[in-house]
């Protein structure tokens, strides 16, 4: 394995720490490489790791490290094959199949879809051992682009992650899900240096250089984090409710497409938020109905497993969400539907979609393990749903109130309110606000 440059105190953590899980690796890399930035001694090379299937792919990916080398950025090749072969790299592949929870013959085992999955957790925990790595690149097909994503997954959000990728202009969120990949389309194949490859991959191999090269000094934040969830249906009630706060906490805003809800979940459960305001629970609506913006059915859950202060409401609870119009399945045409934009289009959740919804709701919250506190807007759940607006429907909206009230249990810490204000109002805001000071205090009492 490559010896970290900036990474001894991460090797040291996990010699005298045995009972640190994998998944919290990433953790400890943030952790050294804040301590080792105060020190200006630290040699000023920046590192690229160019990883790939070096027995497919090793023209291509030498074509990038080539481009990498040439701009004075160190750069180590690191082989995910999972067949034998005569390509070099720096780190073999049998080197990374040797960081597999059960060794390189889990990885090695002759079936193509077992290795790509096997290969993809020893990466996974490779990556998260190499101290001297500022920055990632790969370019693969789809099995390469599964491998390859899955370990730049595994690494702290802001170290740049770059993959050329033939399947990067459909659906790219199983490759990148909750983290900050920056997908780039190979137009042609990723067979061979071309007139249009050497282009695409000499971009990405520059675009990487660059993020390495000029990384930002952040300023010291001393506020703790706070995570918002928002819709552009309830803008108007986040924007207030961040604005309100911003003097106390860093407000961190994520937007409630299924990743969004994932990646603020993802931030919670590794201790980098002090709590959220959970306002904008649509992806539940997603999850039930059928959208395509659901967060799936794990959403929430991280709040049972960490007593995290919690906040919600009923945010865009009216709609299930779908992609242009005519990609609404045929069972929905004569539902109530709304285009909010060309490539958006909205459907109201209905009486027994609410009632499902509700339900779900209330289980997540009755088996969260920190302060709870849930807010309903009786005047409305978004933008769109009051009177004289398409989907404004106070039975469905009865349903919905109704079977979380009736379902959820309630106590000391444990507080549901029924408020006669609309989710945008500014009464409601500030009741978000006292709820979420009430909660979070409960902690420290």
């Amino acid at each position: 394995m490559i010896q970290p440059v900036r990474g001894q105190l991460v090797e040291i953590v996990l010699a005298q720490r045995n009972d640190i899980e994998p998944k919290n690796l990433f953790i400890l890399v943030i952790k050294e490489s804040k301590l080792t930035s105060q020190h200006p001694s630290q040699p000023s090379v920046r590192t690229a790791y160019v990883v790939g299937t070096f027995d497919t792919k090793a023209r291509e990916l030498n074509f990038i490290a080539t481009c990498i080398r040439n701009t004075g950025v160190r750069v180590v090749t690191v082989d995910l094959s999972t067949l034998r072969h005569d390509a070099l790299a720096d780190v073999s592949s049998a080197q990374v199949a040797a960081c597999h929870p059960a060794g390189p013959s889990a990885v090695f085992t002759g079936d193509r879809g077992s290795a790509v999955a096997a290969m993809s957790v020893a990466l996974s925990r490779f990556v998260a051992s190499c101290g001297d790595l500022d920055g990632i690149v790969s370019a693969g097909g789809s099995g390469g682009t599964s491998l390859a994503t899955a370990g730049m997954r595994a690494l702290p959000i802001g170290v740049p992650k770059v993959m050329v990728s033939t399947m990067a202009s459909g659906d790219t969120r199983p490759y990148v899900g909750p983290n900050d990949i920056c997908m780039m389309y190979s137009v042609t194949d990723v067979e061979g240096i071309n007139r249009i490859s050497e282009k695409v991959l000499a971009n990405a191999a520059h675009a990487l250089v660059g993020m390495i090269s000029h990384r930002i000094e952040l300023s010291p934040v001393t506020r703790p984090a706070l995570g918002m969830s928002m819709f552009g249906v309830t803008t108007v009630c986040v924007q207030a409710l961040a604005k309100s706060l911003q003097n106390d906490y860093d407000c961190l805003v994520f937007h409630a497409t299924g990743v969004g809800g994932q990646s603020m979940e993802k931030l919670a459960e590794s201790g980098l938020l002090a709590g959220v305001i959970d306002v904008t629970t649509t992806e539940v609506a997603d999850e039930i109905g059928g959208g395509v913006l659901s967060a799936g059915p794990t959403r929430m859950d991280v709040f049972a497993r960490h007593a995290l202060p919690y906040v919600g409401s009923c945010g865009a609870l009216d709609m299930v969400n779908f992609g242009p119009f005519e990609t609404v399945p045929e069972r929905y045409k004569a539902r109530n539907l709304y285009r909010h934009n060309p490539t958006v289009t909205l459907m109201r959740t209905t009486e027994d979609e609410n009632r499902a919804i509700g339900l779900f709701l209330a289980e997540k919250l009755n088996a969260m393990k920190g302060p709870v506190r849930f807010l309903i807007p009786e005047g409305g759940v978004s933008a769109i749903d009051k009177p004289g607006q398409p989907f404004y429907d106070p039975a469905a909206n009865h349903v919905l109130f109704s079977t979380i009230e009736d379902n959820f249990h309630a106590g000391p810490d444990r507080k549901l309110l029924r408020l006669p204000h609309h989710i945008n109002d500014a009464a409601f805001v500030q009741a978000l606000v006292a709820a979420w000071r009430d909660a979070s205090s409960s902690l420290t009492d």
